[in-house]
């Protein structure tokens, strides 16, 4: 007896022979042991979109901090943005299917090829130094970069760099990725829907040490936590959705619009309108040269993502028995006894997103939010954005790109209503998974679907009993 040939595993094999040991770090029981630590990054980032160019330039300042008993002789920085370089390992993978006659080959895979030759999303760096502005030797690795500091981070210490870089934004209609504009003809406007665009420190962690797996489009990431200050530099009639908290209301919003926000912090039964139908289309037709910087800002977050438009309506209400931070919270400033406000669940979309999006997607977030929060743990974080694009799906703290919409006409069907309300629930989840509990997906893709779905599936049950 014994396994057979290919058998994973021994019949009668053990379970404990098939855990990791337990550690200071890890105890047997799956909880974070005495020796427990993580390592942090905090990011003050200038970003600049370019509507004409469609493309994305900025220069950020990293503080790392090396938390770990181990003295660090280099650091590993993520470049997924390099998933869309004309040498990235994906564009080696042939793209037809074993077996199928390439005769067939629908147009729309044709296209996608043809757009990946026109196009190439390479990230170009044009500085990585020291906080001194002293070139740092580094190495690019397609969709990693390793840096060699100017001295070795003994545990305890930190490291700041400076790091500038550009790449031209994807078409998501044809090249269907993760981040990417997609082009309204009829009107010659874009929404932007912005992620994995800048370069982030890789997790040092102790059960894998680096992790450093190459970026091939499916498994996702794992990152470090850290605080983020990011001013955005984009057109003055566009209207920006990101990551943390907005920090220059006052400079960006109008008066109306500020008070339509104010209101909407008290509205638990339905969104209110901060920026109408009206109001986005007539800024559709506008053309500004000038520019706005929207700043934001986020504590305790493992990534930053970001919508830009003119086209945006934008609709917000607050989630009722959610608050932030919740109360059982432990903030900086005050304590448990710190001022608590209602958690925000806001939307954008097109025109074209309605009459759908204006019915369900905002009521869709706060319906996640108590559900995920009644299942899991209370939302962490002040806020939850759904914006319509051409993204399909896809998750980041506090914002979440979804793609279904109506016909031209403004019809939809009973498939696209579920599909647009199921998406919001799955990607709003994403919060508690990953974003929260750090899975890594490159290395267990389950436990950031899996567990996230398993949640998903019971509040999809409880918006609707026959769902």
């Amino acid at each position: 007896p014994g396994a057979q040939p290919g058998s994973p595993v021994e019949k009668f094999q053990q379970l404990d022979q098939m855990l990791p040991a337990p550690s200071p770090q890890r105890l047997a029981s799956g909880a974070p042991g005495s020796g427990y630590w993580q390592n942090r990054a905090d990011y003050d980032i200038d970003v600049t979109l370019d509507d004409e160019k469609r493309s994305l330039s900025g220069k950020a300042v990293i503080t790392y901090h090396n938390h770990s008993p181990d003295t660090l002789h280099y650091l590993w920085i993520q470049l997924d943005q390099n998933y869309q370089s004309h040498n990235a390992d994906s564009r080696a993978v042939p793209n037809i299917k074993r077996g199928v006659d390439p005769a067939k080959f629908s147009y729309f895979a044709l296209d996608r090829l043809l757009a990946y030759e026109e196009y190439d999303g390479a990230m170009t760096l044009s500085a990585v130094t020291d906080k001194d502005g002293v070139p740092l030797k580094h190495q690019v690795v397609k969709t990693m970069m390793r840096v060699t500091p100017s001295a070795p981070l003994p545990p305890g210490s930190s490291f700041v760099l400076k790091v500038s870089w550009s790449f031209p934004i994807n078409d998501a209609k044809r090249i269907n990725e993760r981040t990417g504009y997609e082009y309204f003809e009829k009107d010659g406007n874009c929404i932007y829907t912005i992620a994995q665009w800048f370069p982030r420190m890789a997790a040092y962690t102790d059960y894998g040490g680096w992790l450093h797996k190459q970026f091939l489009g499916t498994g996702e990431f794992t990152l470090e936590f850290g605080d983020y200050t990011v001013r955005l530099t984009v057109p003055e009639d566009h209207v920006v959705a990101a990551t943390g908290v907005l920090q220059n209301p006052e400079q960006i919003l109008s008066p109306a619009q500020r008070e339509r926000l104010q209101q909407a912090q008290s509205e638990f039964k339905k969104p209110l309108f901060i920026i109408t139908p009206d109001e986005a289309l007539a800024a559709e037709k506008s053309r500004s040269q000038k520019t706005k910087t929207w700043v934001f800002k986020a504590e305790n977050v493992r990534d930053f993502a970001f919508a830009s438009s003119r086209k945006f309506i934008w609709d917000a209400m607050a989630v009722e028995g959610a608050d932030f931070p919740p109360a059982n919270a432990q903030t900086r400033e005050n304590g448990a006894n710190a001022k608590r406000t209602p958690v925000m669940a806001m939307s954008l979309y097109p025109k074209e997103g309605m009459p759908l999006w204006d019915k369900y997607s905002t009521h869709a977030i706060a319906h996640t939010i108590q559900v995920y929060s009644k299942y899991t743990f209370d939302y962490p974080y002040p806020l939850a954005w759904s914006v319509h694009g051409a993204v399909g799906g896809m998750e980041y703290p506090m914002i979440c790109f979804n793609g279904p919409r109506p016909e031209e006409d403004g019809t939809y069907s009973e498939r696209t209503k579920y599909a647009l309300i199921g998406v919001v629930i799955h990607e709003v989840g994403h919060n508690y998974f990953p974003m929260v509990v750090n899975s890594d997906e490159r290395q267990w893709t389950w436990m950031d679907e899996g567990l996230n779905s398993v949640v998903e599936y019971l509040a999809e049950e409880e918006w609707e009993n026959k769902w």
